[in-house]
């Protein structure tokens, strides 16, 4: 008997100590971080966002958006400005009022190696339609978005930038709605929706833990220009500029605490240092 326990307390303690590397399990891939090129916006008048252009260093926009990788789903940030379905049927890029794009966003993806089906959930920042236009084809994915910025997406006649028909496919969509709040998408603390309202009603930000790279915060449109940050102004057109600089104030509190560096999305300084899919950021 005694020799009995005695095997048993080793065959235990040999469970215990044995590592991934003893099963030879590879250990989980870290996370990637897609940068989609969706084109860029230009002509811009600088008052909307109460510059002059001397105050600028740059005054025309990238629009991208992004695809995180995580071991356990893909999130799709944001979905462009100009729809597939719009770019001409022959090839060649694709021009709407002040947007431009030369690229589609699906046959980035698929150069990345994924597809629309293959995204396990989609966040936008807001409902302003140079960041929806893609969004239907993530009607498959499960749709994170505040109650606040939902609402209004589908109340009777929503007013402003906003082309409903972008995502209307979302109606249907698998939902996670929330009330003001963060979210820890696979509780890891390595991919969190964070509120952020004031330019929309539930305008957000995604935190993005990365293992090289370091933490980044993917901003929407809570700043457009850098300029923003350090003068208070913000665009004559957001829904509420109080609270806007409220959030912007929480962010700013986060960004000191996490360490974390902020990509403004429409910040053509910021993007043309990040490589573009099929590269990747990890």
């Amino acid at each position: 008997m005694k020799r009995l326990v005695l095997a048993l307390a080793v065959v235990a303690a040999a469970a215990c100590s044995t590592g991934p590397e003893a099963h030879n399990v590879p250990a989980a891939p870290p996370l990637r971080l897609y940068v989609f090129d969706n084109g860029e916006i230009t002509g811009l008048d600088p008052k909307l966002f109460g510059f002059t252009r001397e105050e600028l260093r740059e005054v025309d926009f990238v629009n991208v958006s992004y695809l995180i990788v995580h071991p356990r789903g893909t999130v799709m940030f944001d979905t462009g400005g100009i729809g597939d379905e719009h770019f001409p049927p022959g090839g060649g890029g694709a021009k709407e009022g002040i947007l431009t794009a030369s690229q589609k966003l699906v046959p980035q993806m698929e150069a990345a190696g994924y597809k629309p089906s293959d995204i396990s959930y989609l966040v936008m920042s807001h409902y302003h339609s140079d960041h929806t236009a893609n969004a239907n084809l993530f009607a498959g994915a499960t749709w994170i978005v505040q109650k606040a910025e939902h609402d209004f997406m589908f109340s009777d006649k929503p007013q402003g930038i906003i082309q409903p028909a972008s995502y209307s496919a979302l109606k249907t969509a698998k939902t996670r709605i929330l009330n003001n709040e963060d979210f820890d998408i696979f509780g890891d603390g390595t991919v969190v929706v964070k509120t952020t309202p004031g330019h929309t009603p539930g305008h957000q930000v995604l935190f993005v833990k990365l293992a090289k790279t370091g933490p980044v915060v993917l901003g929407g449109d809570l700043y457009h220009y850098p300029e923003e940050i350090t003068t208070g102004r913000t665009p004559s057109f957001e829904f509420d500029a109080a609270m806007s600089a409220k959030s912007r104030a929480s962010l700013q509190s986060f960004l000191k605490q996490s360490g974390a560096t902020l990509w403004i999305e429409h910040d053509k300084i910021t993007h043309a240092a990040l490589p573009k899919a099929p590269k990747y950021v990890e």
